[in-house]
């Protein structure tokens, strides 16, 4: 399982690693949702597939740990063999604050493993865990290592995003959007254990003899019939009054990859009583089945069709060229999207001179959904249009003629040609008046 685990991972990560990114089209799905914040990629092509407040600021909860994580993989080389022991100050930093637990407080005084922890972390959300990791790497000061997760988060391209804590208890400074958050979440893909942790329904730390911490994340146990999705693989919850249910997942079906962000989805209901449902979990699901049953991979622009043509001067045996896209484009659209309301606006010179090479830019094209701008691709050349030297000396003679110098010379040469005429008509006059 673990094997086959590692090999979606590898091949999810090389799908992120070469797309070009592509613009979002605002489909429309065909259900209400309670969840304040849903974003909805294609990992394959890296497109937007729905989007909801997705830029939104808002509280990560414990999907502040997918940072966490990161930043303890990439400062521990050896998570398996580093040891860390288990300190009673260190956990006493979460006395009242009704933290999330994974039991480490049972080990106080040993050691747990870096991996250990990070399977308490992620699995069952325990804070205790987060906050043990925090310090270690932070040298005893967790506020270095929260510079750690900013400084991270800044490299990843990400704008609104703010940590204070590595564990997600609410902090009106600790924000970030799901924008934002799918550009760490899929970072963390990339990371040794990641997706095999998050992908565990349940764990035992230190053998089979204890109760086993359960993965929070419903979506991915056959238990939960209610919220299981057979596709989904990870990634973490969050919870609290402040930021509402929350939910990272991706989910592959049929070869295809997605990742929601599901944020803000109610913990109380109308009454202000406790929302049984979890609706970032279950609208995830449902936005999965969505995109699964109505979104596929269209071209849009072909790379040999031609979308415009350009006029060509001094062209030997061709005085026009055909355009064509530099590259196909394709994006994820839903199904029943027609072709006819793509819109493809050409904008190209209107005229060049020979020789004109094949694969020359000479202008772009702007491929548009309902007036949403979806991509621009550049226009090029669709052959070499060689020079005609007849042509063009033609050209030039026509345009020396038509000058103004040239006119005023001609005229100086003719007055000067009729002046001399005249002159030697004089001429001739006196010598015959001579003769006589």
């Amino acid at each position: 399982m673990k094997k086959k685990l590692s090999a979606i991972v590898m091949c999810i990560v090389i799908m992120l690693v070469s797309v070009i990114p592509a613009y979002a089209v605002k489909n429309n799905i065909n259900f209400e949702t309670k969840t304040d914040i849903i974003y909805l990629v294609n990992l394959d092509t890296d497109t937007v597939v729905y989007s909801k407040n997705s830029d939104k600021k808002c509280y990560p909860a414990s999907t502040t740990k997918i940072m966490t994580y990161i930043i303890v993989s990439e400062n521990i080389s050896d998570v398996e063999g580093t040891k860390v022991e288990i300190k009673q100050e260190v956990l006493d930093r979460l006395v009242g604050t009704d933290s999330s637990l994974a039991g480490v407080q049972g080990y106080v005084g040993a050691e747990l493993s870096i991996l250990q922890l990070l399977k308490c972390m992620m699995i069952s959300s325990g804070n205790d865990a987060a906050e043990v990791l925090a310090d270690y790497v932070g040298g005893g000061k967790t506020e270095e290592f929260v510079k750690l997760m900013n400084a991270k988060a800044a490299e990843l391209g990400c704008r609104n995003t703010h940590f204070v804590n590595a564990h997600g208890l609410h902090d009106d400074e600790q924000y970030t959007t799901a924008e934002d958050m799918s550009k760490i979440a899929r970072y963390a893909m990339t990371k040794p254990y990641f997706m095999d942790i998050t992908n565990t329904v349940e764990y035992y730390v230190d053998g089979d003899a204890e109760e086993p911490l359960i993965n929070t994340n419903k979506m991915i146990n056959p238990d939960e019939k209610d919220y299981y999705y057979k596709y989904a693989k990870g990634v973490k919850t969050g919870t609290t009054d402040e930021a509402g249910h929350c939910l990272v997942s991706t989910a592959l079906k049929d070869n295809v990859s997605y990742m929601c962000i599901a944020y803000n989805a109610p913990c109380y209901d109308a009454n202000g009583d406790w929302e049984e449902t979890n609706y970032a979990i279950l609208e995830s699901k449902k936005v999965y089945e969505w995109a699964y049953a109505n979104v596929t991979m269209r071209e849009v622009l072909g790379n040999s069709a031609s979308v415009g043509t350009v006029n060509v001067k001094y062209g030997d045996g061709a005085d026009k060229v055909n355009l064509i896209p530099e590259y196909a484009y394709s994006t994820m659209l839903d199904k029943n999207i027609k072709d006819k309301d793509i819109v493809i606006s050409a904008k190209c010179q209107n005229e060049v001179d020979a020789p004109v090479k094949r694969g020359t830019v000479l202008g772009t094209a702007t491929v548009s959904y309902k007036g949403e701008e979806l991509t621009k691709v550049n226009l090029i050349a669709e052959k070499d249009v060689n020079k005609s030297d007849l042509l063009y000396f033609k050209a030039v003679a026509e345009n020396i003629v038509k000058t103004p110098l040239f006119i005023i010379i001609t005229i100086v040469v003719l007055l000067l040609f009729i002046i001399y005429v005249i002159f030697v008509l004089s001429v001739s006059d006196k010598r015959k008046k001579n003769k006589q």
